[in-house]
This record gives C-alpha cells, structure tokens and sequence, in this order.
C-alpha cells in the first residue's frame, strides 16, 4: 500500500498548478514528460484499486486483453496533435487528460502487463514501434504547425522524441531475438 501511497502523492504533485503549467509549457515535456509520469502515478496507485475492486478486474479484465486495449487505445488519442492543443484550452480535455492517463491508462497496464502472454507483450511494443514511428514521421516532416499552442522548433523535437523511443523499442525488439528473457528470470 505505501506504494499506492506514493502514486497518489505522485499523482497530486503532478496536477497542482503551477507544475502542470510548467510541464505543458514546453511540448516534448508535455508529450514525453507529463503524460508518461501520469500513467506512472496511476501504474504505482494499481495495487490499491485491485485489492479493492477485485471482482471487477476478475470480471472485466480476466485474461489482460481488455485493459491492454485501453491502454492503446488512450495513449493512441493522446498522440494525436489536436489533443495536446485542446487539453491547454479545453478544461474538460485538461481534466480528462488527468484522469485518463492515470486511472485509463496507468491501473489497467499494470493490471493487464502480468497476465498477458509474451506475444500480446510484443504484439503491444509493435503497435507503440509503428504509432511513435508515425507520430514521428508526422511531427518532423509536416511543413505546418500541427499545435497551435507550440512552436515548430518545439513540433520537430518532439517529432525526434517519437523516432528515438521507437527506435528503443525496435533495439529491445530486436534483442529479444537473440536473448531469452527466460534465463534471466
């Protein structure tokens, strides 16, 4: 439980104000920054929810595939340009963007990331290889500014932010053919 604790914590530091404020003010921060710490504060919350609701995550999310699903499928809408504008003008995007990632994206990764097989574990480091690749290829190359709220200097870096963390999961991806992650267990 101290680690839920701590998420929670985590969790309020990273809405207050003038941290948000902060975090927003710079793209790749927002994108690369803010949004992975808030599925982090909802990843480390997870043990509470599941001890709390167990029926739920037995009902729902028995086998991993559906909390996998909406993982994809929230950090997928959080890729897209025109989110990132309207949670800096939108209120309700704001607050969506603090709820989603933590407890849409967060609780069900950590719930799901254990009972998945190996496949569905590489079946999503593909999927993430082929958005951030995309987002990338789109962020970089685009000639118009895709965030109203952002330079596009701060659009080309976060593009590069995208390929460098595809890249990273094409290496890890390529690794595991050449290492059994068995024999390090």
């Amino acid at each position: 439980m101290t680690q839920a604790i701590f998420g929670l914590l985590f969790f309020v530091f990273l809405i207050l104000p003038p941290v948000a404020s902060l975090m927003e003010s710079i793209m790749i921060i927002h994108m690369h920054m803010q949004m992975p710490l808030l599925v982090i504060s909802g990843f480390l919350m997870a043990p509470f929810f599941q001890k709390k609701l167990p029926a739920f995550f037995e009902k729902w999310n028995q086998i991993g595939i559906p909390g996998i699903f909406l993982f994809i499928i929230i950090m997928s809408y959080w890729s897209i340009p025109r989110t990132m504008d309207d949670a800096l003008t939108i209120q309700a995007v704001e607050i969506f963007k603090f709820i989603s990632l933590p407890f849409l994206v967060g609780v069900p990764l950590r719930d799901s990331w254990a009972k998945i097989s190996t496949v569905w574990k590489n079946i999503t480091f593909i999927i993430f290889l082929i958005l951030f690749t995309a987002m990338g290829i789109l962020y970089i190359a685009s000639p118009d500014q895709l965030c109203n709220n952002y330079l596009r200097t701060e659009q080309v870096t976060l593009g590069w932010g995208f390929i460098t963390m595809a890249a990273a999961i094409l290496i890890y991806l390529v690794q595991l053919l050449f290492i059994n992650p068995a024999d390090y267990e």
